[in-house]
């Protein structure tokens, strides 16, 4: 059987969003593909999730911007072989019948039908590329099948005063759905606990033969043919369609400090630092060092960091990089950055490649691949200064854009 707990089940990732609230960030690379964490892709968290759930054939679908994350699949994501039902694919948009781009989630599965069809699984797992959490998928099929479900929603519990920017799903009594609703002004709570409301987590189970019958239905309306907007408040009165709980789901490993269902949308430029933020320290809300359910992605060939007389404080540092007499704290620093002597970083995520000339004084910096800074620069000291030649959020958060040459020993094309 090719899944989690003996059952037969097909991933289908949607993996095509531009991101744009994450520009520049996603100027040369989709949202999945955006480096996280000092070695890994905001894929790499949903796929190490099946991978770890032992469902191991999974289509990646991509659109927008997807060389960078094609490259990085193809580097990191290749298992199978010789087991043909053991796969990680990506599938481009494939313009048939003189279709043009995927309009929506839903419509990128119904284009590819015909990859359900041939594989006939049990069940389709439908599952977004653009969120930083862990989650063992298998029980959630195990929630599926024992509640006889049609459609089962992963759903988080959001403080209700918090859950207006979120798609809120109302359920009854029995976790059955009854109503959904996108961003509402007055979300409503959740039957068992007034001061929280269901948010959807775009994490969807279907029973092969719902999926293909209520994807057709979509393809002859109207509309965004989007899964939350569209098919579920569809189908939700004809179809026995349940909300999981994500905070029922147990992940091995999990240390007491963490923080329980940890799950994060880093859609945004200030979202994606403090996840950051919240990776660091003696007892981080989110532990990326977790044998029992690890976070996989491609090899690097590089030296061990190299620091030379440097004051790291609550800090990652990546391979290849070398720090000379430099005072880092609360940063993530990727691999094969160089950062010269007398500087000072603080709160801030340098990317791969990226040169930090000697004196220079960074603070709230996201600073993207292969970027030089020039000695002796101060940046996130001066918001107004630094207004006139970056971008920087309402929050005083400086993000500096990739440069297409960059100075490091890594020059993959990749971005």
């Amino acid at each position: 059987m090719v899944s989690g707990r003996g059952h037969r089940v097909l991933a289908m990732i949607m993996a095509g969003g531009k991101g744009e609230r994450l520009m520049p960030l996603t100027e040369l690379r989709s949202k999945p593909a955006v480096p996280f964490g000092g070695k890994y892709r905001i894929v790499d968290f949903v796929l190490s999730n099946f991978l770890n759930s032992d469902i191991l054939a999974t289509y990646v679908l991509v659109q927008y911007r997807s060389q960078s994350l094609i490259e990085h699949l193809r580097r990191a994501w290749r298992i199978g072989g010789r087991i043909k039902q053991h796969f990680i694919t990506v599938v481009p948009p494939q313009m048939k019948a003189g279709g043009g781009w995927y309009e929506g989630t839903a419509d990128a599965v119904f284009h590819n039908l015909n990859l359900i069809e041939d594989f006939a699984p049990d069940l389709v797992a439908v599952f977004g590329a653009d969120h930083i959490y862990r989650m063992d998928i298998g029980q959630m099929v195990q929630f599926h099948r024992e509640r006889q479900a049609d459609v089962t929603v992963a759903a988080r519990p959001v403080p209700v005063h918090a859950a207006r920017g979120f798609g809120i799903i109302e359920t009854d009594r029995h976790d059955r759905i009854v109503g959904f609703e996108e961003k509402p002004k007055r979300p409503k709570p959740m039957v068992h606990d007034a001061e929280y409301a269901f948010s959807s987590m775009g994490n969807y189970l279907f029973k092969t033969d719902v999926l293909l019958k209520v994807l057709a239905e979509d393809a002859r309306k109207g509309g965004s043919h989007d899964f939350g907007r569209d098919v579920i408040p569809a189908i939700m009165k004809k179809s026995r369609v349940l909300a999981y709980n994500f905070m029922d789901n147990v992940v091995p490993g999990l240390k007491p400090y963490e923080e329980q269902g940890y799950w994060r949308d880093v859609g945004t430029l200030g979202a994606y630092w403090q996840a950051h933020m919240d990776i660091l320290g003696e007892c981080p809300i989110f532990d990326l060092h977790n044998s029992d359910w690890p976070i996989l992605t491609d090899t690097f060939d590089g030296p061990t960091a190299s620091l030379a007389k440097a004051y790291v404080e609550d800090s990652m540092i990546g391979q290849g990089s070398q720090i000379f007499d430099a005072d880092i704290r609360r940063s993530v620093i990727g691999r094969n950055v160089r950062i010269g002597p007398g500087t000072k970083i603080h709160e801030c995520i340098i990317l791969d490649g990226s040169v930090v000339g000697a004196k220079s004084h960074l603070r709230r910096v996201i600073a993207d691949r292969f970027n030089t800074i020039p000695s002796g620069s101060e940046i996130g000291l001066d918001s107004a200064k630094d207004r006139k030649r970056y971008r920087v959020l309402e929050s005083n958060l400086v993000v500096l854009p990739r440069q297409l040459r960059g100075i490091g020993t890594d020059r993959r094309k990749d971005q």
